[in-house]
C-alpha cells in the first residue's frame, strides 16, 4: 500500500536512521517502504530540517510555475513572429 510522506515524517525517519538504534534495512522494512526510497529521501532531504524542506517544496513549485510561464511566453513570441513576418 502506497503512503504519502509529509516532509516532515521523512526528516524524522532519516533523524531516526542517524540515531543508529536500527538497521536501515530494518528501519525500512519496519516502515513500509523500499531502501531505494529511503536513499532516495536521504539524498533529497538530508541534512534539511523541516523549514528548510518546507522552503524547498516552495521554491521547486514556484520553480516548476514559472518554467511553464516561459513556455507560454514563448509561444506567444513565435507565433507574434510569424504573424509579422507575413506580408500583408
Amino acid at each position: 500500500m502506497k503512503k504519502n510522506w509529509s516532509q516532515e515524517q521523512i526528516i524524522g525517519l532519516l533523524r531516526e536512521a542517524e540515531a543508529g538504534q536500527t538497521s536501515i534495512t530494518e528501519l525500512c522494512r519496519l516502515r513500509g517502504i523500499s531502501q531505494n526510497t529511503f536513499y532516495k529521501w536521504r539524498t533529497q532531504y538530508g541534512g534539511m530540517n523541516v523549514d528548510e524542506a518546507k522552503k524547498l517544496k516552495a521554491l521547486l513549485a514556484e520553480n516548476a510555475q514559472l518554467k511553464k510561464l516561459v513556455a507560454d511566453l514563448s509561444l506567444d513570441k513565435l507565433a507574434l513572429e510569424e504573424v509579422l513576418s507575413k506580408k500583408w
